[in-house]
């Protein structure tokens, strides 16, 4: 910070100067300034617009000014143009853009600099010319002669000022500079004295431009060192200014949101102490609601009781739930849940099922069911989880709504639920046709962990789902209970489906051996090329028992060789 101080002051002390005309005023550093150059003079000390253009038809390079920034020798060149009807041309030398007529003729012929002012000026430009005029008139009650007088080049860009006009106003007189850029000569004068005074800002006028960006602030100058610009380095600055007010003022509104947050927490912990007792009085009979009247006047205070009976409510039953319920209906708490459950914020909506369904309030059940084939998995499990708590005899009448992917982790979490709550079990049979697939795997899953046998028929019809996940299931769920019915059905799908699935007939036909699929699997073993299937095939053959063994035995003495090796491995005792 000091160092972007100092260099702030630094700026602020740097020269300003103003230049004449329509175009916005170049700063010149002062180290830019050459040193002055003897020039000879051969014209009067007035010349007219008529003798700019009679001078343009002459062997001479005439530089009318030079700028720092392109524009305002654009805005001079445009408007000689318009009061002379003269070609200038704008070259670029030095870093600086200078204003040209005859430029061609640069270094082959004398190069003569006429510094040029325009009528009707504002009172500073004014200002600005009299001093000039004032400087020109010194000079010009000096006697010299044609080859005394000598002036500086227009190398820093500065322009003193003159009269250029259509009415053929008079201008101070013109400067030659020799094509060999000096000359000597009897009289010299410093080109200095030619350059008007300009009024110095004040110190509060310094300090002042250090925060704007406009007019003379030192942060619009440009300043060339070895032909590199070091505007970036002010740009620089002022973005790590920025950048430290823009962390102290984070910093602050860290800190002051810090503390309130610390004091919520401990005006919440203090509160939900205080409610608890509250809340038990008025279950055991000692006091009434008026208690809980003026509690309710405040949002903080009823967001933190509701938080609390819902924590009360988790441990009672029977007659406490429901003296609570009515208290939760009476302080009018339900509306505050319910404005959160239809929330547009999925956080919010997710507190609002929760209260509602631990406090057994069911106006808000059709949001819930909206929610279900929400794209947020959170709320959707959670819809799913208040739907069950607040159904009274159907609680699984959510999955006839369900079109999204009910997950592997959401299908836990429910079945965890059924067990924790002794939840009335579902004949699951009933969503085994649903569009929805994993709704399906689901109630298979369930299917066979509630040991629902009666759903035998039905799962003749799932193994030869569309969804191969489906159909590896049901064959899967019906080798483990024992459904034998489903053999048939196993074995004509069998050549329409893929690996796996292949492989998981020929697994569940083994738990469930019938006689009646020994020629099929003795099929498998023969015709299948891969060597899992063969011994899967194998296994199911000696879980047939004796029939089993000696069809294996028998296969072992015939010709063929290359399973044999598997069947003595399925045989062996020591294996298995």
């Amino acid at each position: 910070m000091t160092i972007l101080l100092t260099l702030a002051f630094e700026g602020a002390l740097l020269p300003v100067r103003s230049l004449p005309g329509d175009y916005v005023p170049d700063s010149v550093p002062p180290e830019s300034v050459s040193k002055n150059l003897p020039v000879v003079s051969t014209f009067p000390s007035e010349l007219t617009a008529e003798g700019l253009i009679s001078l343009a038809g002459g062997q001479y390079a005439i530089q009318m000014g030079a700028f720092n920034r392109r524009a305002n020798a654009e805005a001079l060149g445009n408007r000689i143009e318009k009061m002379t009807g003269l070609d200038l041309d704008l070259v670029e030398e030095g870093g600086m853009f200078k204003v040209f007529i005859n430029s061609s003729l640069r270094g082959q012929a004398p190069s003569i600099y006429i510094p040029v002012a325009f009528s009707g000026e504002s009172p500073g430009k004014a200002k600005y010319a009299r001093a000039a005029e004032e400087a020109v008139n010194l000079h010009a009650k000096e006697p010299v002669s044609a080859q005394d007088t000598v002036a500086e080049t227009d190398e820093t860009g500065s322009v003193s000022e003159s009269s250029v006009t259509p009415e053929a106003e008079s201008v101070p007189a013109a400067q030659i500079i020799p094509a060999d850029g000096m000359q000597d000569s009897p009289a010299l004068l410093e080109s200095t004295a030619f350059e008007p005074s300009v009024a110095q800002p004040t110190k509060w006028q310094k300090f002042k431009n250090i925060f704007v960006l406009k007019g003379d602030s030192q942060w619009l100058n440009r300043y060339n060192y070895f032909g590199k610009s070091v505007a970036l380095v002010n740009a620089l600055i002022i973005t790590i200014i920025a950048s430290f007010a823009s962390m102290f003022v984070l910093l602050l509104v860290i800190l002051l949101n810090r503390r309130r947050m610390e004091k919520e927490a401990k005006l919440r912990q203090y509160l939900l102490e205080q409610y608890q007792g509250l809340i038990i009085d008025y279950l055991f009979g000692n006091s009434g609601s008026d208690a809980f009247r003026k509690i309710a006047s405040d949002d903080f205070r009823r967001q933190v009781l509701i938080d609390q009976m819902i924590d009360v409510s988790v441990n009672l039953k029977g007659d406490s739930r429901e003296k609570l319920t009515r208290l939760y209906n009476d302080l009018e708490l339900v509306t505050d849940s319910l404005a959160r459950a239809r929330s547009r914020r999925w956080h919010k909506k997710i507190k609002g099922f929760r209260e509602l369904a631990f406090m057994g309030i069911r106006e808000g059940n059709e949001e819930m069911i909206n929610s279900l084939n929400s794209r947020n998995e959170i709320l959707r499990m959670e819809a799913q989880i208040a739907l069950v708590r607040l159904s009274d005899n159907d609680h699984f009448e959510f999955l006839s709504h369900l079109r999204r992917p009910f997950s592997l982790w959401e299908q836990i979490t429910l079945h965890d639920l059924i067990i924790q709550h002794e939840l009335p079990v579902p004949d699951f049979k009933r969503w085994l046709s649903s569009e929805n697939p994993t709704v399906v795997m689901f109630a298979l899953r369930m299917i066979r962990e509630f040991k629902q046998k009666e759903a035998e028929p039905e799962m003749k019809k799932v193994m030869l789902h569309r969804d191969l996940r489906v159909s590896k299931l049901a064959v899967e769920v019906a080798g483990d209970m024992d459904m034998r019915s489903t053999l048939e059905t196993m074995k004509r799908m069998y050549k329409f489906q893929e690996y796996n699935n292949c492989l998981e007939v020929v697994k569940s036909m083994g738990k469930m051996p019938d006689t009646s699929m020994l020629g099929f699997l003795k099929l498998v073993l023969d015709k299948e090329d891969d060597v899992q299937l063969q011994i899967e095939a194998v296994k199911a053959i000696e879980n047939m028992g004796e029939v089993g063994v000696q069809a294996l035995v028998k296969l072992m003495k015939s010709e063929y060789k290359n399973y044999n090796i598997i069947v003595r491995h399925v045989l062996d005792r020591r294996i298995y």
